[in-house]
């Protein structure tokens, strides 16, 4: 998994993916959401493809691409496998923040009640 975060640590490769979650596009429109040029968005393009985050699709002397839904919910699978190790912790910070809310809250309550 570790070459899959890399991949996708990249801001260049996620404005792409970004792009293409909108569908199907061509090099020439992912360089005009890339700000790089086509030679660096083909670079990008080959290490999404490579990791199988895109599949290209000839259209005359154009290039398509797209996503690959498949290893995007791989991703996810692993992702929320993790996710019963932060939740709980989650769950507990949550709790403290209201904790702490409320104690801040109480002391402004009583000075307006004893004021009246």
């Amino acid at each position: 998994m570790a070459d899959v975060f890399q991949v996708l640590a990249d801001p260049t490769r996620r404005r792409i993916v970004e792009e293409l979650r909108r569908g199907e596009r061509s090099v020439g429109e992912l360089v005009a959401v890339a700000d790089i040029g086509q030679p660096g968005v083909s670079r990008q393009l080959a290490i999404l493809e490579d990791a199988t985050f895109v599949t290209m699709r000839p259209d005359g002397r154009r290039r398509l691409y797209s996503l690959r839904p498949e290893r995007f919910r791989e991703l996810s699978e692993w992702v929320t496998a993790y996710s019963a190790v932060w939740q709980p912790r989650f769950d507990r910070m949550a709790r403290e923040l209201e904790r702490r809310d409320r104690n801040r809250r109480q002391p402004n309550q009583r000075r307006s009640r004893d004021g009246e």
